[in-house]
């Protein structure tokens, strides 16, 4: 009887102390002020993926609110990082946010929604990429050689064999790849070989290399990749 009483106790003490926790909401300036620092935050969208794709805040990681359960988001590992969360209108960013807060992170920030936000917006960037008979949609990321890429089309060029695990093309213009982030990834990754100056379309696993950086990855017909020949149109898709 007195583990019961014990464990129904220390129950009501844990809940307690969830319902306790605090996040701290801030006004869409200083959110922008703490936005501008390099002190490894995060910002959160908590919407959902549609709305993610018609205008998020630069950089922001997509977690709805309606995902976020019982367990941390595999997209915060770390409980002490400074987390700025904000949604449409910013209901479900105080409930985002008080979640987060009861799981035992420590910095959370909410700042409303973004109908209210006078700062950068941008859309997800997908393009698609067709020979007429094979088609891969790719998902772009937020890097500004991915904007340079996505600024240029839609454009219609040579796909080449290159390797045992990758096709390419050339751009019509030089993509700048400043600031971008150089790594490998998985089949079905985008990249730019910056010495060459081509995009690389990958059907199977690649390694970092010197000068790759990533572009964004195939949200649809990986498997094609490899199939690509001819002349190929590619072009942003809305």
């Amino acid at each position: 009887m007195r583990k019961v009483l014990f464990a129904l106790l220390f129950s009501l003490f844990v809940s307690s102390a969830f319902a306790d926790a605090e996040y701290t909401r801030i006004d869409q300036e200083t959110a922008k002020a703490m936005m501008a620092a390099d002190d490894g935050h995060v910002v959160v969208d908590v919407r959902r993926q549609d709305e993610y794709d018609a205008g998020h805040i630069p950089g922001a990681v997509l977690i709805p609110n309606e995902s976020i359960g019982c367990d941390s988001p595999e997209a915060l590992p770390n409980y002490d990082q400074i987390i700025l969360i904000y949604c449409r209108s910013g209901r479900r960013s105080k409930e985002a946010a008080q979640k987060l807060a009861s799981m035992g992170y420590t910095q959370i920030y909410e700042f409303g929604g973004i109908i209210d936000w006078t700062g950068e917006v941008v859309k997800t960037m997908k393009i698609r990429v067709s020979d007429g008979t094979n088609t891969i949609i790719y998902q772009l990321n937020d890097s500004p050689s991915a904007r340079s890429l996505y600024g240029m089309l839609p454009m219609d060029t040579a796909v080449e064999n290159y390797g045992s695990n990758e096709k390419i093309f050339y751009p019509e213009q030089t993509i700048d790849p400043t600031d971008g982030t150089e790594g490998g990834g998985k089949a079905g990754g985008l990249a730019l070989f910056s010495p060459w100056g081509n995009v690389v379309m990958y059907y199977d696993s690649f390694a970092s290399y010197p000068g790759l950086y990533i572009l964004g990855e195939a949200v649809e017909g990986a498997e094609q990749v490899k199939n690509l020949s001819g002349t190929i149109h590619v072009e942003a898709v809305e």
